[in-house]
């Protein structure tokens, strides 16, 4: 391409160099580098959103093995969730079970964080969703384990103190087998002795037995009640045994220990009458557990043979009869 440009002269007939100013080539240069400049730009952008830096492609690949490692971690905290459970489970049903102690309630078990917000910080990222479920899996987790150690560090105090419990826990009849006559009633509906054909729950079990008969202690304990008690069960005895558990000796002709006594197992508290509302002489019985009676043919099992204890729970589960009390 040419450097000059030449313009044809007639008058002169011959041709006369094109004299350019430095301005009009900078005006004509101005269209060429804005298109330029334009064009470089876009390229740019593009570049910059498609194509990624060496930088950003290692931020991304990074990006992407946390969020691979989140996902193995949420799934090994499921798997820890699941053996807690199990856990769980076998403290409120057998250890717990064994050692007469209430399962722990489900409202100390599922109790949240409270307060502020504990995430805030996590919030606002790209990712913040899967990290605070995270965050909250692995404090919900953090809680059931203290829970779950309280629980383990109570039971260690009952497995101690199992020797006690079991000295404690009624578990023998009231009045020796051979001094027994009958058992004129036991736990369930019964026909009341006074009003004849009305059936009422009886909360215990009525031993027959010439008065003066010698009434034992069921279980260790304490002495908290040792009195007449006006138009029920006459002369009675109330025996705190701890972990629960209360028995109640009712009808009662003469009461040997006094309130506040300490008492073993096996030890003579009373004797057998006829006081209170009663048809005859005989010991009415009860254990109750949170203060609640509970079947006593359940609790004799260290003083009678296979046979005998046999025979009573199948007297036991017979409806009618009639109490004596």
């Amino acid at each position: 391409m040419p450097k000059h440009k030449y313009r044809f002269n007639p008058d002169s007939l011959s041709y006369d160099k094109i004299q350019v100013s430095f301005k009009k080539k900078v005006i004509r240069f101005l269209p060429h580098l804005a298109t330029n400049i334009v064009a470089g730009a876009i390229a740019i952008i593009i570049f910059t959103l498609v194509i990624d830096s060496p930088k950003e492609k290692r931020l991304k690949r990074e990006n992407r093995e946390l969020l691979l490692q989140y996902e193995i971690m949420n799934k090994k905290l499921q798997q820890v969730s699941e053996v807690l459970e199990d856990i769980k489970f076998r403290d409120d049903n057998i250890y717990r079970v064994i050692f007469e102690a209430e399962p722990i309630s489900t409202t100390i078990r599922s109790a949240g964080m409270g307060g502020v917000n504990r995430y805030e910080d996590l919030e606002g990222f790209d990712n913040s969703k899967i990290v605070i479920n995270t965050a909250k899996k692995l404090d919900k987790i953090i809680k059931q384990l203290y829970v779950q150690s309280k629980s383990y560090d109570e039971v260690i105090k009952l497995a101690k103190n199992k020797e006690k419990m079991l000295a404690c826990i009624p578990a023998i009849q009231p009045v020796l087998y051979k001094d027994l006559k009958s058992v004129s009633s036991y736990f369930g509906i019964r026909f009341d002795p006074v009003y004849k054909n009305t059936r009422k729950m009886h909360e215990g079990i009525d031993f027959t037995a010439p008065i003066g008969t010698e009434v034992f202690a069921t279980g260790d304990g304490i002495i908290v009640e040792a009195n007449y008690v006006n138009g029920g069960y006459g002369n009675e005895i109330i025996i705190r045994h701890g972990y629960g558990y209360s028995t109640r000796y009712a009808h009662l002709s003469k009461i040997l220990v006094r309130v506040g006594q300490n008492i073993k197992r096996g030890e003579i508290i009373g004797k057998i009458g006829n006081t209170g509302k009663s048809v005859g002489p005989h010991l009415h019985y009860e254990i109750l557990k949170n203060n609640i009676a509970v079947n006593p043919i359940n609790f004799f099992y260290k003083d009678l043979s296979p046979a005998e204890y046999d025979k009573m729970i199948e007297l036991s589960s017979q409806e009618g009869g009639q109490a004596l009390d």
